[in-house]
This record gives C-alpha cells, structure tokens and sequence, in this order.
C-alpha cells in the first residue's frame, strides 16, 4: 500500500535525480572529453549531430585563436582549445547556465587555454581577432539573435549570401537534412 509520505519521498527522490549533473564521455576529433551538462541546456545528454557535423570539418592548427559562437555547455570550444593547445580558445553563450557549465567541463578536461564568457552574441568580444570561428546556430534563433550573433540575418542562403559580401567567398562543406556546415575563410 502507498502511503502519501511514500509517494511525497518518491517524487523528492525523483527530483533530486532531475537535479544532479547529466555526465557524459564523448571522442570529438579524437580527443576524449567528459561532459557534465543539465536539463534547460541544449543538447543535455550527448553531443547533438549538427556539433558533431561542424567538428568533422574543423581544420584547427596548434597556434590557432578560436571562438565558439553559442558554446553552450562546450563541445566544440573545448574540442577547439584541445586541437590548438598553443593557441587561446574563446566561448561565449548569452546563457549563464551555459557558461557555468563550460568552465566546469574546461576545469574537469584540465583545459587552460580558453576564455569563456557571458556574451549576447559578439557583444563582449571586442578588437579579437581569430583563426577560426564556429557556431551551432540554432535555426530558431530568430533574425535578431543571429544580427547580433554575426552581423548578418538570416540562415542558410543568408549565411551563404553575407559570406560572399563579408569574406568574398561561402563554401558549403555538408547539407544534412537538419543541418549544414559552412565556411568563409577572409583573405590574406
């Protein structure tokens, strides 16, 4: 028989399970990462495909200053710091859950080389420059998120379209049905 002081216990355990950290191992471009991530986070018991997808096609050299745009919980920021060790990784997320989260995942994957800040998109990134710049943006951010994010609107054939205007060129590395990877590389 269940008393209302079981059921009371049953949902406080239940609870308290909904509140402790979601942990979790993942290989990204061959560096093994553990992840401690939460519910509200995006993404929050593994890597999602479109993070996965980017992270193939990541050409990061040792010396390289990156930034992860939207870092989220820190999948490919941290992959990022790892693959340019000499280099200094920047994270920014309009989150602070986010970015709790990424210092925690940096502090437990012993990673020093990066910053990770609160930023409405580049709104606290000033005078940096980089060599590598990659963002999982969301497609529901809405165009002002995405103004601010990057200074352009829009996804897809907005992103291709600004690439050219800004950098000169837009190569798309892979359509996925949810997804797709671009890059603009600025000229010498």
């Amino acid at each position: 028989m269940t008393t209302k002081a079981n059921t009371k216990t049953n949902k406080s355990v239940a609870l308290s399970k909904l509140k402790e950290d979601i942990v979790f191992e993942e290989t990204l471009c061959g560096q093994t990462l553990t992840f401690h991530s939460t519910w509200g986070i995006f993404s929050p018991k593994s890597i999602d495909k479109g993070s996965i997808m980017i992270l193939d096609y990541l050409d990061i050299e040792p010396h390289f200053d990156c930034l992860d745009l939207g870092c989220g919980y820190g999948p490919i920021g941290l992959t990022m710091a790892r693959l340019a060790n000499k280099g200094e990784t920047t994270m920014v997320d309009k989150d602070f859950m986010a970015i709790e989260y990424s210092k925690k995942n940096a502090a437990t994957n012993n990673i020093n080389n990066c910053d990770i800040k609160l930023s409405n998109g580049l709104q606290h990134i000033r005078d940096k420059r980089f060599h590598c710049i990659a963002s999982n943006v969301p497609a529901k951010v809405g165009s002002e998120m995405m103004t601010i994010m990057l200074n352009i609107t829009g996804l897809r054939r907005y992103i291709e379209r600004n690439f050219k205007d800004i950098f000169g060129n837009y190569k798309k590395l892979k359509q996925g049905k949810q997804y797709t990877v671009a890059m603009a590389r600025k000229p010498a």
